[in-house]
């Protein structure tokens, strides 16, 4: 497979969030087919494109790539081939063969329905939890960069509007922190039954009991709504917006570390 092929199919895995691992042939000691710059993307499942080789070399950095990939870090891999390996590459002698392993991974992607204070702070925690960050406000005063620098993109539109246009996929974390409990209600109609990872929505325990008899007066089933954090984020005692914030932060960290759809979490 061409190296141009190779960037197409990372790009696409980057883009549709499908883990990979690269691996890449650095340096080769001995007289081989294997040349330095070598490249094969390994899945998770053990499939590959491209090659560094073929044979046992191949096998193993498989399952080098296969490891790194579950760690989440990259590592230098030294194989030293005896002459019934090397044999199987085409070496006449045993040899070194360094290959250097990189897992990719797109990182998930928080959904901030809301551009006030509570967003603003959330939005900064979550860039530094590695989240992508995208805000959707009908408030171009409250949705603008000043507000939230560390958002990768800002969508000034009405919310649920744009939620119901938003391809939510297991990737993605919802968390509602709208002006009002009546839009916190309608943003959360057009996504309770998106496949998001993570759906939250703020509101005290009787706003949110309020929303949820509503909904489920427009057909909503009481399973649908009890996927959902509400209300939001974890009881770490604070009031302020910033420390709202963290609690939602910390919640969205503890669905992360689980690797839990919000279909099966709760």
């Amino acid at each position: 497979m061409e190296a141009k092929e190779l960037v197409k199919e990372l790009d696409r895995c980057l883009k549709e969030y499908v883990p990979v691992s690269l691996a890449t042939v650095v340096s080769v000691g001995g007289s081989s087919p294997v040349r330095p710059g070598a490249k094969m993307i390994v899945y998770q499942d053990g499939s590959i494109k491209g090659t560094v080789g073929g044979g046992v070399l191949e096998a193993r950095v498989i399952k080098e790539a296969k490891q790194a990939l579950e760690k989440g870090a990259p590592r230098y891999a030294e194989y030293h081939l005896d002459q019934d390996n090397a044999a199987g590459l085409g070496m006449a002698c045993g040899g070194n063969v360094t290959v250097f392993i990189e897992p990719w991974v797109s990182g998930p992607e928080l959904v901030i329905a809301g551009a006030g204070h509570i967003a603003q702070h959330l939005a900064h925690f979550a860039r530094m939890l590695d989240f992508q960050v995208v805000v959707i406000d009908d408030r171009e005063e409250f949705a603008c960069r000043d507000n939230f620098p560390d958002a990768n993109e800002i969508m000034i539109n009405k919310i649920d509007d744009a939620l119901a246009n938003f391809d939510i996929l297991p990737h993605h974390y919802v968390v509602i922190v709208t002006r009002g409990h009546q839009f916190d209600e309608s943003a959360l109609e057009q996504v309770v039954y998106s496949q998001a990872a993570y759906l939250g929505m703020i509101g005290s325990r009787k706003k949110v009991k309020q929303a949820f008899d509503n909904l489920k007066n427009k057909g909503i089933p009481e399973d649908r709504l009890q996927k959902v954090y509400a209300p939001i984020g974890l009881n770490l005692g604070g009031e302020r917006p910033s420390e709202i914030a963290l609690s939602i932060a910390a919640q969205l960290v503890e669905i992360r570390s689980r690797g839990a759809s919000y279909l099966s979490s709760k």
